[in-house]
């Protein structure tokens, strides 16, 4: 009983061994984990530092420093002695930084066990240090877009259905466009929606990419931090999250992954992260989007749910800096506030409003705000109403699109097209952006609209981007969009710059190894490994035509011409590949007959089926023009490389993608036939100019394309060949009788398909003489003239087209070899002498004549396959390895039979020998339809056969070696042993029982006692009565037994076996029978029509004109044929044709299925869709009782506003009527829009007050302006509680006696919110005069051009002019001071553009800024247009002549005097 516990706990060796290996992996990971960890730690320790409290002082409490730490969390040295009397804490002074102790990975308790990065970081820790920390320790990839999203910090009440949409919306835009998300981090308000959107996202998406949330939070709020903390970091640091007792701090959330814990030595102060995130989303937004070469950076958009005063604050200052701002509507509080006043003119967003909306969405909180503050709000709220082309409100109920991502992504592009970069340019950002997220549908309502037509040359980049990043649904947009695939690639750098981009596939793989190869053999360049090498190799597309041609075979040609043009492809896999044009490349396009034979549909979708790409594939092929090739070249490329590659995944990837192309082929082949069967069959035997020059029936046999090539079309075309020039209607009996009676042909018994093509013209004439007569038309009678091609046949030509049908060849060579069988036969049993007879020297002569047919069809290569690859194909035919082994045997036996000694044994060979040429006589019937199948199945029953008698050797063996040893002594007789133990085993499963085995039926004269007759086996082991004594009832057991398994199992098994061959192999075996008859049909094609023996002769005949007088072969046409040019023009439209309507019966058969499983699926289930139904409208009366009331507000606003514009409109025209010149006292109304998003650049002219002079932040000051709305603007407003400050540089201008100045001097625009001189020189006016210096650039005058200076304090262009102290004086031109003195000879030649008040961000109550624009308009041919020419040469760009339109990139009030300047020349601008 002990023993039972020690076998069960036996260790076996193997599982002993499996374990030592996985444990040895686990500790190679943990040692590989140690490593990173380790490194991680000490480039932490090096870069990152906190901040810690070095003064000790007394707060509130008696142990509780004004930092907010206890006096225990404080240094030694932090504390000083009780009667210290020193100086008072001061942050900036009393907060040190010292190397971070807190950084590692976050692990959170709970369900999921979730785990995250996080480090603690100093408000002063550089931007770009953390961006390094986020992308290259913690290896997250660069984002594509930066959603920041802020609102309400508390935790508050966001409905059901908006809580839904927006965590589907952000989700989804994070995924598609590959985002970083960016919050406070904390488990409460906004931060929480973030976190459970995220969460949801993991729970839900089978994807194994992760979402990026960033937390950026605030360490000193943190509940339960000291978990946190570890010198030496936490990996993992395990965090608990305690919202139960967290009191005034807060936890953080459990689903963001990674974490930014900003630490200002404080502890219990919110905020303190605002200033970091804010300058890492600054920094991370001036980062490339993509890679270097990319001129765009990364866009940033900030997202709002509800918020507070802090949260406008946020959104004021991120628009300021041109961050666009989603606001959702209903969210609560600030965000409703906006989202109210969002659609209402300036002019109705009052004090007044804004006071009565944040007692509504504010509640208790209102009370507590002064109105100081709601003053300086609804300032603000002004100004971001009036940036709307960076505001978006996301309101459910007018959102058509009903997403948050859709509106996060139409911001982004709404505010780019306001933005700075205008035209072309601007355009170009946004479908760069949206190329980049991927999100086509964006890119189809916002970009690629009616407004605008594009060219091809101008998407090109798109289409590489597009092609490149694998999007193809961009592929396809662009191409519906007006891109052309002929010029994108008939460029061929944009051919190399995509084989460059190819990600990492077998192609690719065998395409280094080719470089490889070529290298070593030049002994120059040699190519290193792909893992590292860093050094570009020389290729061209030589190699990868040569590796495509040998995927294709070697019988087509080069698809791609020996090219000059050379590039560096880096064939590194592990970075990216990296192209340099040779010094000695021309960038010319490729040469005209080269163009000629390419197809940029073919260039394109041979690139995407080479990556096993299938999207992109089928978008290209869809642009082939010979698109049957196309794709049954893609089916032969991908299945050789699914048999050369090492991967059986992506080689099953590979092979279905084959199949599904062979699917189109038949598809479209399919759609030929139907139409046109002669135009069809035309298809798949013309030589291909773009797949190098072989046929559709070539690459579908080399493909092993059998359902392809059993297609009835196929068929008919093979059928055809098969009969050559007899019709196919002719029955056999009839060519097998005019084979003999061959003076029948003169008359109608056979029918050639000359007398069916000059019948069918005849029905044609008739049918029109009809219609003829019927019309009176005779238009048509004069395109049916005589042809002479086309008359009938001579007895002659009839006789020559009979005997050289592939048919006729056939019949005859049966007939041939079954009397070659005769002869053999009598020969080996009537007539085998010692001297060789007559008919035995006949039959010698035969068999050679049959070698020289072998040889022949060996060397016999129209195709062009090469020596090797046709001996491959000869030997892998079954029916070839026949022939050969009986030719070998026959010659053997022949060598036999012609010696003395070996006289009998050569007889034996050449009977052995008859019955392989009998099993040959089976090739002759696959040509049948009936027996041609069963063949197929015959052939696939012998393997079956082969592995059944390696089972069945096992029972004969075993019951043969057991029945021998039991009965039989010591038998040496190695014959009589095989017939005991194998031979006589075998016998008995065919019921030949033994006698032996059996007392009764022993006879002991059947056998030799002691093995001494060598006609008898040797007697079982016997007794003194001569009576055997082996046991009987062991050896009669055993024979039962081994009759059980033998007998009825395994030959049961065997029927089994053949009945399920049968039924998997009867399915395939017509596809099959009509793939392989291709072979039979082209053997006998070009075989001579003289049968053997007298084959000989055409052999002879053959040898003479090929090798001695060396004609050169005559090729048929039957299989491949070149079409004239024309012809090949008009086949292929045709075939475009039938290739379009396959695609679109395909999609209709696809739409159809779609349809009738919605309806099988609904009369199933019909409470499913009454459900669907009930909650779609619940869901939109739910929607409608939610937003009704804003929406009506908001059109009806809308609408008082037009219709009080309206009518300004019409006032201003009676006016003008009225007075001579149509000219009024007022300027003309400007009507706006509903649009949401007016130009940047008109958007501030509609406003009735000057904008630039409210900012909040005077520029080159610390000093802040007064907020002054809007309705608080005029002087004659009252305005209580205004009290501006004052400038520093300018006290000494109000101080005392100066103040009583201040009043003489007020903007006559209204109130600034600021007093004094400000940053201008004096009180009062400020002149200022701007020259816009005009020119044509040509003698056409059809270009007007004008002159910029760069403005080195704002580092940008100006035009030229300055500051004067007086209205008589010229002004100093700022930048350039030569410039002063070629323009002011010409001042008095100036035209006066504009003079007034102008909206400077400089002004103040008491000094403003006006100026002059003065145009002068300078001749191509004055001194003064030469010396200023030669300034702007020599300039370096700080003089710049740019052409004046919409385009430019000016301040807006220069902007408005350009456009003066263009209507006073009469150009658009």
């Amino acid at each position: 009983m002990e023993m039972l516990p020690q076998l069960e706990n036996k260790v076996h060796p193997r599982e002993t061994r499996k374990e030592l290996r996985q444990y040895q992996l686990e500790i190679n990971q943990g040692i590989t984990h140690i490593k990173k960890c380790s490194a991680f730690a000490s480039w932490t320790k090096k870069n990152i530092c906190k901040k810690e409290c070095c003064f000790f002082v007394k707060g509130v409490r008696e142990d509780v420093c004004t930092c907010g730490y206890s006096k225990t969390d404080h240094v030694d040295e932090a504390i000083k002695p009780e009667d210290f009397t020193g100086e008072t804490w001061d942050r900036h002074r009393h907060v040190r930084e010292v190397p971070t102790d807190a950084f590692g990975d976050i692990s959170f308790g709970g369900l999921g066990q979730k785990t995250g990065k996080y480090v603690r970081v100093s408000t002063d820790t550089s931007p770009e240090l953390l961006y390094n920390l986020l992308t290259e320790q913690w290896k997250l990839s660069p984002p594509n877009l930066l959603i920041s999203v802020t609102g309400g910090a508390k935790n508050f009440y966001l409905k059901a259905h908006l809580k839904n949409m927006f965590h589907r919306g952000l989700i989804k835009v994070a995924q598609t466009t590959g985002a970083w998300i960016i919050s406070g981090g904390m488990h409460t308000g906004v931060m929480k929606h973030v976190g459970q959107a995220v969460r949801d996202y993991a729970l839900s998406s089978t994807m194994q990419g992760q979402i990026v949330a960033i937390g950026v939070a605030t360490w000193g709020i943190i509940h339960n931090r000291e978990a946190l903390v570890h010198s030496e970091g936490g990996f993992p640091a395990h965090y608990v999250m305690d919202t139960e007792s967290q009191g005034g701090l807060s936890c953080l959330d459990n689903n963001h992954t990674h974490f930014l814990l900003v630490d200002d030595g404080t502890q219990g102060h919110y905020g303190v992260e605002i200033e970091l995130r804010s300058r890492l989303e600054k920094c991370i937004s001036g980062k490339h989007l993509g890679n270097e070469e990319s001129h765009m950076t990364i866009p940033v958009v900030c997202v709002v749910l509800d918020g507070g005063p802090g949260t406008l604050n946020t959104i004021y200052n991120a628009m300021l800096n041109g961050t666009p701002c989603v606001i959702l509507e209903g969210s609560g509080r600030i965000a409703d506030v906006i989202a109210q006043v969002a659609g209402l003119p300036l002019t109705r967003v009052t004090i007044a409003l804004i006071h009565q909306l944040m007692k509504k969405f504010f509640g208790q909180e209102y009370e507590n705000f002064p109105d100081l503050k709601i003053i300086e709000w609804t300032k603000k709220i002004q100004d971001i109403i009036r940036m709307s082309h960076l505001l978006t409100i996301f309101r459910i109920s007018e959102d058509n699109h009903g997403d948050v991502d859709v509106a996060i992504l139409q911001a982004l592009l709404k505010a780019s097209r306001s933005s700075e970069s205008l035209g072309i340019t601007c355009w170009k950002r946004q479908l760069e952006l949206a190329i980049a997220w991927n999100r086509v549908d964006i890119a189809e309502t916002e970009i690629f609209t009616e407004e605008r037509q594009w060219k091809s040359s101008d998407l090109h980049w798109a289409m590489l981007s597009a092609l490149v990043g694998n999007k193809p649904r961009f592929v396809s947009l662009l191409l519906e969009n007006g891109v052309s695939l002929r010029d994108f690639l008939q460029d061929e750098a944009n051919l190399y710059k995509l084989y460059k981009g190819l990600p990492s596939c077998i192609f690719l793989r065998k395409l280094a190894k080719r470089v490889q190869s070529c290298c070593s053999k030049r002994k120059a360049f040699p190519i290193k490994s792909r893992a590292h090498s860093e050094q570009g190799e020389m290729i061209s597309m030589t190699h990868v035509s040569d590796e495509v041609r040998h995927l294709l075979g070697s019988y087509t040609q080069a698809l791609y011409p020996p090219s000059k043009k050379t590039n560096h492809f880096n064939m590194s896999m592990e970075t990216s590949v990296s192209l340099s044009q040779s010094p000695t490349s021309s960038q010319a396009p490729l040469r005209e007959d080269v163009a000629a034979q390419r197809d940029p549909g073919r260039d394109l979708f041979l690139w995407a089926v080479v990556q096993n790409n299938k999207e992109l594939a089928e978008i290209a092929w869809e642009q082939c023009r010979d698109c049957m090739s196309a794709a049954l070249a893609a089916s032969k490329i991908l299945k050789t490389m699914a048999e050369e590659g090492s991967d059986a995944d992506e080689a099953e990837d590979m092979q279905e993608l084959a199949n599904h192309y062979e699917k189109h082929a038949i598809g479209v082949f399919s759609e030929c036939h139907n139409s046109d069967e002669e135009r069809a069959q035309k298809l798949l035997v013309r030589a291909s100019p773009f797949w190098g020059r072989t046929t559709c029936l070539r690459l579908a046999l080399e493909a092993d394309n059998k359902s392809f090539i059993s297609q009835s079309g196929v068929q008919a075309l093979l059928t055809q060949i098969w009969c050559g020039e007899l019709s196919v209607v002719n029955p056999v009996w009839r060519v097998l009788i005019c084979m003999v009676f061959f003076p029948l042909i003169c008359t109608d018994f056979l029918v050639f398909r000359r007398d069916e093509v000059i019948q069918r013209d005849a029905a044609k004439n008739e049918e029109i003489k009809t219609v003829e007569t019927v019309t009176g038309s005779t238009i048509r009678t004069n395109y049916l003239g005589p042809d002479p091609s086309r008359e009938p046949l001579h007895s002659w030509s009839k006789l020559v087209y009979l005997y050289s049908s592939p048919q006729v060849k056939f019949y005859w060579n049966i007939v041939s070899y079954f009397a070659f069988l005769f002869l053999f036969a009598v020969v080996l049993m009537i007539d085998f002498q010692a001297t060789p007879s007559a008919g035995e020297l006949l039959l010698y002569i035969w068999l050679l004549s049959l070698v020289c047919e072998e040889v022949r069809q060996l060397f016999y290569d129209p195709d062009g396959f090469g020596f090797r690859k046709k001996a491959r194909i000869y030997i892998n035919d079954l029916w070839n390895i026949l022939d050969v082994l009986s030719i070998l045997l026959f010659v053997i036996g022949l060598a036999f039979r012609l010696t003395t000694e070996l006289f009998y044994a050569g007889k034996i060979l050449l009977c052995i020998d008859f019955v392989v040429f009998c099993l040959r006589l089976m090739a002759i019937f696959t040509i049948s339809r009936t027996l041609g199948p069963k063949i197929i199945i015959v052939r696939r029953m012998m393997m079956d056969m082969f592995f059944f008698m390696f089972l069945l050797s096992i029972w004969v063996v075993a019951y043969g070696v057991a029945k021998q040893g039991i009965l039989i002594q010591n038998d040496n007789r190695l014959e009589w042993i095989v017939r005991g133990a194998i031979y006589e085993p075998y016998l008995i499963i065919f019921g030949n029982f033994p006698s032996n085995i059996d007392y009764a039926a022993f006879d002991i004269n059947s056998c030799s006692i002691n093995g001494t007759d060598p006609l008898k086996p040797k007697c079982p082991v016997l007794n003194e009565n001569q009576t055997p004594v082996f046991p009987e009832w062991l050896t009669i057991i055993m024979l039962c037994i081994y009759l059980l398994f033998a007998n009825i199992l395994l030959l049961n098994l065997l029927i089994a076996i053949f009945n399920f061959t049968f039924q998997q192999v009867q399915d395939n075996t017509d596809r099959i029978w009509k793939f392989q008859r291709y072979e039979l049909i082209k053997e006998y094609h070009s075989r001579p029509a003289a049968p053997p023996p007298f084959i000989i002769f055409s052999h002879l005949y053959l040898f003479i004109r090929n090798m001695v007088i060396c004609k050169p072969p005559i090729i048929s046409k039957e299989f491949k044929r070149e079409l004239p040019q024309m012809e090949e023009e008009e086949l292929l439209s045709w075939e475009a044709l039938m290739k379009d309507r396959y695609l679109l019966s395909t999609q209709q058969e696809q739409s159809q299925s779609m349809e009738r499983h919605i309806l099988e699926t609904a009369q199933k289930h019909p409470h499913c869709v009454c459900f669907l139904r009930v909650t779609t409208i619940t869901d939109r009366l739910e929607r409608g009782d939610e937003t009704s009331s804003a929406a009506m507000v908001q059109r009806l606003a809308r609408l008082e506003e037009q219709v009080v514009q309206s009518a300004k409109a019409l006032q201003w025209i009676m006016d003008s009527l009225k007075r001579p010149g149509f000219a009024a006292k007022e300027t003309q109304p400007t009507l706006t829009t509903t649009d949401e998003s007016p130009d940047i650049y008109t958007s501030e002219k509609e406003d009735r007050f000057h904008v630039n002079a409210r900012q909040f932040h005077y520029p080159n000051s610390n000093v802040a302006r007064f907020p002054v709305p809007e309705e608080k603007v005029p002087w004659e407003v009252s305005f209580s509680s205004y009290n501006p400050a004052c400038p520093e540089d300018s006290e000494d201008h109000v101080d005392g006696s100066e103040s009583e100045a201040l009043d003489n001097y007020r903007n006559p625009a209204g109130r600034t919110g600021i007093r004094g001189r400000g940053a201008l020189s004096h009180l009062g006016p400020n002149l200022n005069v701007d020259f816009v210096l005009t020119r044509w650039r040509d003698c056409d005058g059809s270009v007007l051009e004008y002159l910029v200076v760069r403005d080195e304090s704002q580092e940008s262009m100006a035009l030229p002019g300055g500051t004067v102290q007086s209205a008589d004086h010229t002004p100093l031109i700022r930048t350039c001071m030569k410039l002063y003195e070629e323009v002011n000879a010409k001042v008095s030649e100036g035209t006066k553009v504009f003079e007034g008040y102008v909206d400077d961000c400089r002004n103040t109550d008491n000094a403003w800024v006006e100026t002059t624009v003065l145009n002068i308009h300078l001749d191509r041919t004055s001194q003064v247009m030469k010396d200023i020419d030669s300034m702007v040469a020599s300039s370096h760009g700080a003089l710049q002549w740019r052409e004046v339109s919409g385009k430019t990139r000016l301040s807006s009030n220069q902007r408005d005097s350009l456009r003066k300047v263009a209507e006073l020349h009469n150009r658009k601008f």
